[in-house]
């Protein structure tokens, strides 16, 4: 048994879709969640900084907190880049995410919708060219400006939400898929709004739920799971403002979000 903690990070709240997964799948897991919400959002800057930004977290993460693995729930992190020597396995979403969306599609037809800087890296077209290399997937991709913002303000069924839906997801509409993978961890908040502009026949994939499978199949791979029983603790750590991270947080993840420690990466 190895009570260390697992280490999570996003720049803000979409990372709760994961953390809320983790917590369902393994409650005897201790975590300890970093929000950057005061730099977010992550996807209009240059990965180079994001890059960056990525490796200051995961060195808090394994040298204060002593993380026996880290996740990076952010998919623009993710896409960026995030460092190999710190010492602890890292899992990142885009791997579980272009799987279950290739489990998903039965036409072949598979759309993936992120962050600008996410959509640019080609982090997702690199790993669909590796997961299907016969070539059966044809693949329509589109950046989503905007999207991030509104959930992060809690706006997630405006009318105003539903008219940028509507024309940054044309393409994906157009190309008629019937899969799309919610590339930003973010996203799954606005689900609904989603499946109304593609379709409710279209499957939308989030990656938190096979994320959490396979940070399950690692731990226990490493021979490094937590108590089987609940009662796991949860640390939260925010950059930003520290009571709309709680606020905002307990309506998105619940109550496990209590106290919220104020981090200052300056």
């Amino acid at each position: 048994m190895d009570d260390r903690p697992v280490g999570l990070f996003d720049s803000g709240f979409g990372g709760l879709t994961v953390a809320r997964a983790v917590i369902d799948l393994l409650p005897g897991e201790n975590l300890v969640y970093v929000a950057d919400t005061g730099r977010y959002p992550y996807g209009p800057r240059p990965l180079d900084e994001v890059r960056r930004f990525s490796e200051q977290i995961t060195t808090k993460l394994a040298r204060e907190h002593g993380v026996k693995l880290i996740v990076a729930a952010c998919n623009t992190a993710a896409a960026a880049g995030i460092p190999g020597d710190l010492g602890v396995p890292v899992l990142t979403v885009i791997e579980p995410g272009v799987r279950a969306a290739i489990k998903a599609t039965q036409s072949g037809r598979i759309g993936v919708i992120g962050t600008v800087g996410t959509i640019s890296s080609g982090a997702y077209q690199h790993s669909f060219a590796l997961a299907d290399p016969d070539g059966r997937v044809e693949l329509t991709c589109a950046a989503c400006p905007g999207f991030v913002d509104f959930v992060e303000r809690g706006e997630t069924d405006s009318d105003q939400m539903y008219v940028l839906a509507e024309r940054l997801l044309a393409p994906i509409r157009d190309a008629k898929v019937d899969a799309l993978l919610l590339a930003c961890t973010h996203y799954p908040f606005l689900a609904r709004t989603i499946s109304d502009v593609v379709g409710r026949d279209v499957v939308l994939v989030s990656s938190a739920d096979e994320t959490a499978f396979e940070l399950r199949s690692l731990l226990a791979g490493r021979g490094l799971g937590g108590r089987d029983a609940s009662g796991g603790s949860h640390t939260w750590i925010s950059s930003g403002d520290v009571l709309t991270f709680r606020q905002l947080g307990r309506r998105f993840l619940g109550p496990e979000i209590d106290q919220v420690i104020a981090w200052d990466p300056a």
